[in-house]
């Protein structure tokens, strides 16, 4: 149950980062310096990229996945890592060179839409583990307050706002980390738990792991859902970050590309930590606690909760529930307003994204002579339409894991992005823009219908192959050669 001292925690935590944000804001003067000001030194430029990848997804998301499949729930984070790690070493110079400073593309608004969907599922989760009420008015709180942070401006995870965000969120999460560790006395001890509650319920017969050795595999292994889904997975994570505009901007931000390279390896090195200790949080709460359908079930087959055991409403709340309930309440109440800000930050900034591809690419393009006063007023209507429509498509998918909309969320933005901009950097004038736009279209196409028809495999697989089909497959193209 939330506490006083929780509640005075989030909102010391939101006004310490609100205050820090507008403090590190201040010489910002104009559009261009706030894109791509060029003056981030390395630990400006790790925080602004762990500050933008270490949301919802990273966290909340992290834990439910554990909370079913255990250690295969780390690939998000490792996934980000590795990306981060690539988009610095090797993407980071000739982005820089090339002077481009957008990454847009209309198809990976599709994905951009994905991750808000994410965060409203994130943000609803902690909502409703806060006040106890039902996930509909919990996501649509959640998406009020987007709303509220895109009007308010968000909180930027540039400049020393970033960097105090990281080592909050960093810290937090390694103390929960820690407490995890020795409350359950190592991983044995989260593996015995999880096997108890297995072999003390009817939970082992309702979700077909009846032994000890199949219990072990599933939350003992990193490939639990299958090598190649979990390898899909990590591979959408790595190519998607390489393929987001809000990451490149944390590249052209840098003062150099030394510290570029460095921002990202700090934040290479930092996500996996926190993808452990949230991966250890959800192990643990899976070895102590039921949701409320599976209680119904254990009830309805004649069985009874084991003492200690507790019962939350939905895999999504096994992060939340842990601080409220296993964290000291100041700990828990830093880590509360910590999440909310980086949700919230995220979530704001996705929903922005989205409707200036809408505004700007679509309608600008359609009229070219719209007013500056319409074009504001279509934003405002275009993020609430968004956030609606978000908020409808999450209750849809709410026994979906969150991690698995942000695999194909990275995964579409991978199709939708990548190939055209390694050709653009590194294979310019080789193939032409009607063959690389038709390869866009189709590659997305295919991994949309891969995932809704639940194909063999990731759905990653199918849009990448399908999309080097595309291009490499020899027809005549007499469209200009991509620049």
């Amino acid at each position: 149950m939330i506490t006083s001292v929780h509640i005075l925690g989030v909102l010391l935590t939101v006004a310490l980062l609100l205050v820090v944000s507008w403090w590190s804001g201040r010489k910002v003067t104009d559009a261009h310096g706030f894109i791509t000001g060029g003056t981030s030194r390395t630990w400006l430029v790790g925080g602004a990229l762990l500050g933008t990848m270490a949301g919802g997804q990273s966290t909340i998301g992290t834990a439910q996945l554990a909370f079913c499949y255990g250690l295969s729930a780390w690939w998000f984070t490792l996934g980000a890592a590795i990306g981060s790690l690539l988009l610095g070493y090797v993407y980071a110079g000739p982005l820089r060179r090339s002077g481009c400073s957008t990454l847009g593309s209309v198809l990976c608004m599709v994905g951009i839409f994905i991750s808000i969907v994410s965060q409203v599922l994130s943000s609803g989760a902690m909502i409703s583990s806060f006040f106890s009420i039902p996930m509909l008015w919990a996501s649509v709180a959640g998406a009020v307050f987007i709303m509220l942070f895109v009007l308010f401006g968000g909180i930027r995870s540039a400049g020393v706002s970033g960097i105090v965000k990281m080592l909050l969120l960093y810290l937090s999460s390694l103390a929960a980390g820690v407490i995890v560790w020795h409350m359950a006395d190592g991983f044995s001890g989260l593996r015995d738990g999880v096997e108890g509650i297995y072999q003390s319920t009817a939970l082992g017969d309702l979700n077909g792991l009846t032994d000890a050795e199949a219990i072990h595999q599933r939350y003992g292994s990193l490939v639990a859902r299958g090598f190649f889904k979990d390898l899909g997975g990590c591979l959408s994570l790595i190519l998607g970050v390489v393929s987001t505009q809000t990451y490149a901007q944390c590249i052209w931000s840098a003062a150099s590309t030394h510290h570029a390279r460095r921002g990202a390896l700090i934040c290479a090195i930092c996500l996996p930590v926190i993808g452990a200790a949230c991966t250890m949080v959800g192990i643990y709460m899976r070895g102590h606690y039921v949701t409320a359908d599976e209680f119904q079930a254990i009830q309805a087959a004649g069985g009874v909760l084991p003492h200690g055991v507790g019962v939350i409403e939905n895999t999504a709340q096994a992060f939340p529930a842990f601080i409220l309930q296993h964290l000291p309440a100041w700990l828990g109440g830093i880590m509360l307003g910590t999440l909310l800000i980086n949700i919230m930050g995220c979530a704001s900034g996705l929903s922005l994204g989205v409707a200036t591809i809408l505004v700007r690419d679509v309608y600008g393009n359609l009229t070219r002579r719209a007013a500056r006063y319409s074009q504001l007023l279509l934003m405002r209507l275009s993020i609430a339409v968004v956030l609606v429509i978000a908020v409808v498509i999450a209750l849809l998918c709410s026994n979906t894991f969150i991690n698995d909309l942000g695999f194909l969320s990275l995964g579409l933005r991978a199709v939708s992005i990548l190939l055209p901009l390694c050709f653009a950097l590194w294979m310019r004038g080789r193939f032409g823009q009607r063959r690389i736009l038709l390869a866009m279209v189709i590659g997305v196409v295919a991994m949309l219908a891969a995932k809704f028809l639940s194909l063999p495999g990731d759905a990653f697989y199918y849009g990448v192959i399908i999309e080097i089909l595309v291009v490499f497959t020899p027809w005549r193209d007499y469209s200009h050669s991509v620049k």
